[in-house]
């Protein structure tokens, strides 16, 4: 039982690992990926910690050490993974089980058609109405970006910051001052769409933002961070 748990705690590493290399990889889809890795970590890990508990509580007056050492380790191991999923959910703090953000709550920005970007078809591109209530609640400080700039200007520097961030931009409209990209995450290969849109406010400008994954139901803060990071950016 002591090398069971040892071999399990091996195998929810392993299987972490897959997931992580796979989904950054792009040999599953990110989710798939994300799932595999998550899953691995925390059902195996739970499993080693259980049998190695068991080991350590039946070895215990100096019977068996080796076994009793195996099992420590197994219990090290599965702790560390369990612990390592957690550290991560955590890292959403309480964020909405949502994932479509945007910094104007009456007239969200539109994405570009799905004929403009390929990705978008098949997919409903438009805000959800019951998200409303709760980005208010749950961000009420993410407000527009407002600049002293007229709006070509803004428009422009709006497109240069994305892209000084790394964001692929998918489509754009100079006529109407908006602009669409994805950005990709560094781990798993999340690919999100984003769409900025510029326009007059008094003598200067606005810039509102929206941020909206492609997969998943909630976003664990994700994409409020991503628009903090543009406005901080283009600040």
């Amino acid at each position: 039982m002591a090398s069971l748990a040892r071999i399990v705690s091996f195998v929810a590493g392993a299987l972490a690992v897959v997931g992580l290399v796979c989904a950054n990889r792009g040999l599953v889809a990110p989710l798939t990926g994300f799932k595999i890795c998550i899953g691995g970590a925390l059902l195996g890990g739970l499993l080693a910690v259980v049998l190695s508990l068991v080991v350590i509580a039946m070895t215990r007056g100096g019977r068996d050490p080796v076994g009793r050492q195996k099992a420590w380790l197994g219990l090290a191991i599965g702790l560390g993974l369990m612990l390592a999923v957690l550290a991560g959910a955590s890292a959403g703090g309480n964020a909405p089980p949502i994932n479509d953000i945007t910094t104007d709550l009456e007239n969200p920005p539109a994405f570009a058609p799905a004929s403009a970007v390929a990705e978008y078809v098949g997919r409903d591109m438009s805000y959800p109405e019951v998200f409303v209530p709760i980005v208010r609640a749950s961000y009420p400080d993410l407000g527009p970006l407002t600049t002293q700039d007229p709006v070509d200007m803004s428009y422009q520097k709006a497109l240069a910051t994305a892209e000084s961030l790394g964001w692929q931009i998918s489509a754009r409209s100079v006529a109407d001052h908006t602009f669409d990209a994805q950005d990709t995450t560094r781990l798993f290969r999340f690919v999100d769409d984003v769409t900025v849109r510029v326009g007059a406010e008094g003598t200067g400008s606005r810039v509102d933002i929206r941020s909206k994954s492609r997969d998943g139901r909630g976003d664990m803060g994700a994409n409020a961070k991503r628009i903090q990071r543009f406005k901080d950016a283009m600040s």
